[in-house]
């Protein structure tokens, strides 16, 4: 069993995510993504998915890149069916 660096709950089922030379343990996706996951620049939400880059500042989505500035963001639209 190992404590998860978040919580601090000792689970057996604990697990490790290993990322540019560190080692983390957590007890669920939750805690990881609230150590590791970044934060999105201007809603504030955590980044699970993508995100996206612009300028080296982190949106969660295209929508909030166009709200920082950017104007070469495109969203993606499904294909009619």
């Amino acid at each position: 069993m190992a404590a998860c660096e978040v919580c601090g709950n000792d689970y057996d089922l604990s697990f490790e995510v290993h990322a540019q030379g560190a080692v983390h343990t957590f007890d669920s996706f939750e805690c990881a993504i609230t150590k590791m996951a970044p934060v999105c620049e201007h809603c504030g939400c955590r980044i699970v998915g993508h995100g996206v880059d612009v300028n080296g500042r982190f949106c969660c989505c295209a929508h909030c890149a166009r709200e920082m500035g950017a104007t070469q963001i495109v969203d993606k639209v499904g294909a009619a069916m």
